[in-house]
């Protein structure tokens, strides 16, 4: 019995990795208007429209319907899946894909307790368990385990998304902009954190460091993916160049992505992230 691996749209990976699952795209709605992530919208076209709008996108919840499309056709193929989905904490999308999965065998739902590059560095080890030979079982097991270890940190160019989305206040934001303050954020559990604050880019990369460091170093055994909001990955090119020390030893080849949806709409374009499995 042959495995593969179902993710909704709202994690982000190398196109490597894109070729090897199946993606159940969510919606995405800028005020009346609405999108298929990452089918008649792409990340260049979402981006536009959040510097442009003045609304915050929504990302909807997939349905128990769209799950149960991919466990047909799983079923029909002689398929076992693995499922990874955003954090339940951030959408109901989990809980749709377990209503889905109570009809079938040999259906695996996991709670990635994640989004964006998190999400997509514990697809990444799903592929990399796959090839390995283990189960559809085994790998949802071993994956329950290392979600655990997951840390994204993210610098913040701009605090005016982070007010538009209620997390911080109005005035806040602005003091923020006068004094070019860069937030530094933590997704942990599904839960968005900051966790400092610096002024000016060098500093903020500092900051950056720290957090790593702070979280017990990366684990370079396992996938680590860097990102960056956006339409432009300039700020990302510096602070790999900045902060090259950390990857130096334990990679050869630095992957990066453009940050999706779900954490861009809170960062804001700018952005600069890594998600890693800590030590």
């Amino acid at each position: 019995m042959k495995t593969r691996i179902i993710v909704d749209s709202t994690a982000d990976f190398v196109p490597e990795i894109k070729k090897r699952v199946h993606v159940i795209p969510l919606m995405v709605r800028f005020g009346d208007e609405e999108y298929i992530d990452g089918v008649t919208i792409d990340s260049k076209t979402f981006y536009e429209k959040l510097v442009e709008g003045d609304v915050l996108p929504t990302t909807s919840q997939g349905t128990p319907d769209m799950f149960i499309n991919a466990f047909e056709e799983a079923k029909e193929a002689g398929d076992e899946a693995v499922v990874i989905t955003l954090a339940s904490k951030f959408s109901g999308t989990y809980q749709s894909a377990c209503i889905a999965a109570a009809d079938y065998e040999n259906i695996y739902v996991v709670d990635s307790a994640s989004a964006a590059m998190g999400s997509g560095i514990l697809v990444e080890l799903a592929v990399k368990l796959l090839d390995e030979g283990k189960s559809a079982k085994e790998i949802a097991t071993i994956l329950e385990e290392e979600k655990k270890k997951i840390v994204i940190v993210a610098l913040v160019d701009t605090l005016e998304y982070l007010q538009k989305g209620g997390r911080i206040s109005k005035a806040v934001a602005f003091a923020g902009g006068v004094l070019n303050i860069k937030p530094v954020l933590s997704v942990t559990d599904g839960v968005i954190t900051m966790l400092g604050k610096a002024r000016g880019s060098k500093m903020g990369n500092n900051l950056l460091v720290q957090e790593i460091e702070k979280a017990g170093g990366i684990d370079f055994s396992k996938p680590v993916l860097l990102g960056y909001s956006g339409l432009s990955d300039t700020l990302l090119l510096k602070y790999i160049e900045d902060s090259k020390h950390l990857w130096e030893k334990g990679l050869q080849n630095l992957q990066y992505t453009t940050i999706g949806s779900v954490i861009g709409t809170h960062a804001g374009p700018g952005a600069v992230a890594v998600a890693f499995f800590k030590n």
